[in-house]
């Protein structure tokens, strides 16, 4: 690509993404508010700090990197300071495509006092100005394209080619225009559903009038599905009626900001990985989830730092560290996986989904043998080991002897932990020793019917 700032490839396995949006530069100042100004009643900020980060399909591209994928950003930025900035930031992570602006590049500043805002101030108006050849190319081209639409032109100015070949994901906003007919999902928010629904005047905010307007914008925009967030509830898919309700695995009060480019990002990446909808959105819940318990795009690391290639996954604790030391977030899922099937793959794509490496904590064969009793594992650990490691979406596999993998985590001390939707929060007594270093517990759903014991029963009544 002429003229694209480039990054290297990490030949991971995972799907390649296109960005296609608008993208914004976000400046948060924050400082303490503990006295009124002498000539008005505002609150006096002391001690400000001020970060800077990628916003609006940057923030989406990024989290997307982030992942481990190879992430191309196509998007109106110019010359300007903040331009520069924004460049500055995305080098390291993504390729970037850049198109034409009318003016500078629109920048959103949050004021907060104790991480609680104040005001908001946004300056420049640009706008996409025209397509460019290579931006068009990029859009043929791809295997897989989300659209970050923020309203301000980089959607349209591609629609020929967006129409051509529909996207995986559409994140929609009021200013922007429809989809492209036939995008596999459309993801507007609550309020965004509700503006959009053509004759939708309701200010309910219930799930029958998420339902109603999920399924008024299948229809008028010909999506495959609409899948309507709804914050700390989750998320309502709707193929066009019967909307499925992908609850939150946790409610969290945090900063939120982002969690909608979060949720995008993890969603349009499974489906590029081969995910089925409502598995993407599944994962895209969990990961939002998680993404705002942990402080939202406020606490993200630094932008600006390459990201370092992870380990081969022969030392775990040495992953973990190095994830540590580069204030990136430690994932860890736990099981015997003796017979592994799709609903572990399911479970293991999402859980790598929040946040920068999977370390998998695998049951040895004596701990499968008390768990699981006679004849079992069918598959000895070397094998299982191997296999997972084969799996795109594990960074590295750790074993535990014990029942329980208490000891292993508290050597390992992931921040978050993940268990299959088979288990009940009471069944978990790794959530409280998480606690301990600030760590979260998270249970996310198995595939429906998906079980080692069934597969064996199955065998085993075929051979009869």
């Amino acid at each position: 690509m002429n003229g694209a700032t480039r990054r290297a490839k990490r030949p991971n396995g995972r799907a390649p993404l296109l960005v296609v949006g608008d993208a914004l530069l976000d400046r948060d100042v924050t400082g303490r508010a503990e006295r009124l100004a002498p000539d008005a009643p505002v609150p006096v900020l002391d001690g400000c700090d001020e970060a800077v980060r990628p916003g609006g399909a940057a923030l989406t591209a990024y989290l997307a990197a982030r992942d481990g994928r190879e992430v191309t950003l196509v998007t109106g930025i110019g010359d300007d300071p903040a331009g520069r900035e924004l460049r500055r930031l995305l080098e390291p992570w993504v390729t970037l495509v850049p198109l034409p602006l009318t003016g500078p590049l629109p920048e959103k500043t949050r004021v907060l006092a104790a991480d609680r805002p104040v005001v908001r101030l946004d300056r420049g108006d640009g706008r996409v100005r025209e397509a460019t050849v290579e931006a068009r190319e990029a859009v043929r081209e791809a295997s897989a394209v989300l659209v970050s639409d923020y309203g301000r032109g980089s959607a349209d100015a591609l629609r020929d080619e967006l129409t051509a070949r529909p996207p995986l994901v559409w994140d929609p906003h009021p200013r922007g225009g429809p989809p492209a007919p036939g995008t596999r999902l459309v993801t507007p928010a609550e309020k965004e559903a509700h503006a959009l629904a053509p004759g939708d005047a309701t200010p309910r905010r219930d799930l029958a009038a998420a339902a109603h307007s999920a399924a008024a914008l299948v229809r008028h925009w010909r999506a495959a599905a609409v899948a309507v967030t709804l914050g700390a509830r989750g998320a309502l898919l709707s193929y066009g009626e019967h909307p499925l309700l992908v609850p939150a695995c946790a409610a969290h009060h945090g900063d939120s900001c982002g969690a909608g480019d979060r949720f995008a990002a993890t969603a349009a990446g499974m489906l590029a990985d081969g995910a089925l909808v409502g598995e993407a959105v599944e994962g895209a819940v969990a990961a939002a989830t998680a993404f705002v318990g942990a402080g939202g795009a406020g606490a993200l690391p630094a932008a600006d730092a390459a990201p370092d290639p992870l380990p081969d996954g022969g030392d775990p604790f040495a992953l973990a560290g190095r994830i540590r030391a580069a204030h990136g977030t430690v994932v860890a899922a736990g099981g015997c996986f003796d017979l592994l099937h799709a609903g572990h793959v399911g479970l293991l794509q999402a859980a790598r989904q929040l946040g920068d490496c999977l370390v998998v904590c695998v049951n040895s064969d004596a701990s499968v043998r008390r768990r699981k009793g006679a004849g079992r594992p069918v598959n000895p650990l070397a094998d299982r080991v191997r296999v997972l490691r084969a799996l795109a979406c594990v960074d590295a596999v750790a074993v535990f002897d014990e029942d329980t993998p208490e000891r292993l985590l508290t050597d390992l001390r992931p921040d978050v932990w993940v268990k299959g939707g088979d288990y009940a929060a009471a069944d978990l007594p790794e959530a409280v020793l998480l606690q301990e270093w600030g760590g979260q517990a998270v249970l996310l759903p198995y595939l429906d019917g998906r079980s080692s014991t069934r597969m064996l029963a199955r065998a085993t009544e075929g051979l009869r």
